[in-house]
């Protein structure tokens, strides 16, 4: 392959990343450009197609998903998250809530991962192409970073809780809209209140934005202790920087580790 063809085919896979295009569909790949049949013909009135009964066609949106307002949704989502007595049950309302348009999109429904009794409850953004496969927040790269992290002050999985302000993945991993965060938020609050940490550790912009009302970008707040409304409580909360960003500028792991120490000490103080 020349160099031109080389970087032809390296800008079209990442056109199809940035479009959500990360799974191949046939096992076995096939070269579009030594084919040589001629393309079919195509038909100038093609057949009516038919669908079984009371199912959408494919330009059609998934029942239940466009028809609910905004405003709908979040009452629904306030009163399916009161109702629950215990995570179990928030857990199980949340997959039969249709509130959030994710939720068409997505294969699984990513709740947490972790301890139902954890000190520390870690918020990040959202599921990514890894936790929708497995149905559980940071399992991915991300994941596998952000355990090692926490294993450097002592912790584990039985330590913390993990979760995200979205429980379903967004397409092509692209930042939660205002909407799909408010459809969530009330299933989030109950979360938390139902587990009531002690701390709580924002991670990446888009959460601490979103649970703070702050401005601020996440390299001038990270590794602050903050207040922050959420389960019916004022609780500490230190943003910190997303383990993705890590993977992508490790010069900032520098920066992780002074939040992560900031972290102990509190947990430390505590004990």
């Amino acid at each position: 392959m020349t160099h031109s063809h080389a970087s032809s085919a390296a800008a079209l896979l990442d056109w199809y990343q940035a479009m959500g295009v990360d799974e191949a569909i046939e096992d076995t790949s096939v070269d579009w450009f030594a084919r040589t049949e001629k393309p079919r013909p195509v038909a100038k009135t093609p057949p009516a197609r038919e669908f079984p009964q009371n199912q959408p066609s494919p330009s059609e949106p998934r029942p239940g998903f466009a028809s609910i307002a905004p405003d709908e949704a979040v009452m629904d989502a306030r009163e399916r998250a009161a109702n629950a007595k215990t995570l179990e049950e928030l857990e199980r309302s949340l997959s039969q809530f249709d509130g959030c348009a994710l939720k068409a999109t997505a294969k699984k429904m990513c709740f947490k991962r972790g301890s139902d009794t954890a000190r520390v409850m870690l918020i990040g953004e959202g599921p990514g192409r890894d936790e929708d496969l497995q149905g559980l927040p940071f399992v991915g790269r991300a994941g596998q970073l952000l355990d090692k992290m926490l294993g450097a002050i002592s912790l584990t999985e039985d330590d913390v809780y993990i979760t995200n302000i979205v429980y379903w993945r967004p397409p092509g991993n692209r930042t939660p809209s205002a909407q799909e965060v408010q459809a969530c938020l009330p299933f989030l609050n109950r979360q938390a209140e139902l587990l009531n940490p002690e701390f709580l550790v924002l991670i990446g912009g888009p959460a601490s934005l979103n649970l703070l009302g702050t401005k601020q970008g996440i390299t001038k707040i990270r590794g602050t202790w903050r207040t922050c409304e959420i389960g019916g409580k004022t609780r500490r909360a230190m943003p910190m920087l997303h383990p993705a960003y890590l993977l992508r500028t490790p010069a900032a792991k520098r920066l992780a580790w002074r939040d992560l120490l900031t972290l102990k000490a509190a947990l430390g103080a505590k004990e």
